[in-house]
């Protein structure tokens, strides 16, 4: 692929953002694959290198922010009507609440999600809380002279420790899904975003 074929395909791939972006991107990247030129690499070899237009695009996207996407979707192209403005102003009540009620669930959901995740964390330092609690206290009881409820302790706070072992490394595995969710949604809601783009 020579470098006219790799900056159109990058173009075609990028397509939804808008255009300022999608030109700095692409002569970012034609600039890229002059230098490697000028250090000796054939054209293609140069683009080869840089790597494919598909992954290339997937990481633009996912670095340009959720808000210049949506900005640019909702800028007019076109100077706004005097009947449209009192369409918008008579409407507002209706479109406005369901726009807050629309974003009043969004934050809802991501809340509820999150809170679950803390929620583990608070079991993993409830978990480890008891057990050194547990191990000072059943120290104390040995010092009294109680040595059966002292063992019965410690042991307990020993389960305690091992039991939290296990729930960091559920909580850091639910932490990193939501993480890894939470960035899918956002790619997902950039595509649509920039499909609505492309079909206008």
């Amino acid at each position: 692929m020579n470098k006219q074929e790799f900056l159109a395909k990058l173009q075609t791939n990028l397509s939804g953002l808008p255009e300022k972006e999608v030109q700095d991107s692409l002569g970012f990247y034609s600039e890229m694959i002059d230098d490697r030129m000028e250090e000796g690499l054939s054209e293609e070899d140069a683009v080869r290198e840089i790597g494919s237009a598909e992954d290339i695009a997937k990481q633009i996207i996912s670095e340009t922010p959720l808000i210049k996407i949506v900005k640019d979707k909702i800028n007019p192209k076109r100077k706004i009507q005097a009947w449209e403005i009192v369409l918008l102003i008579l409407g507002a009540p209706l479109w406005l609440s369901l726009m807050i009620a629309v974003f009043a669930i969004i934050l809802a959901a991501y809340v509820s999600i999150w809170a679950v995740v803390i929620s583990f964390w608070a079991v993993f330092v409830s978990l480890i809380a008891v057990a050194l609690c547990g191990i000072g206290v059943g120290a104390g009881l040995i010092w009294n002279n109680h040595i059966l409820s002292a063992f019965l302790l410690i042991g307990t706070s020993f389960v305690c420790a091992g039991l939290s072992v296990f729930c960091f490394y559920g909580c850091k595995a639910a932490t990193k899904g939501i993480i890894l969710l939470a960035k899918k949604i956002i790619f997902g809601i950039k595509n649509s975003f920039m499909k609505r783009k492309k079909t206008a």
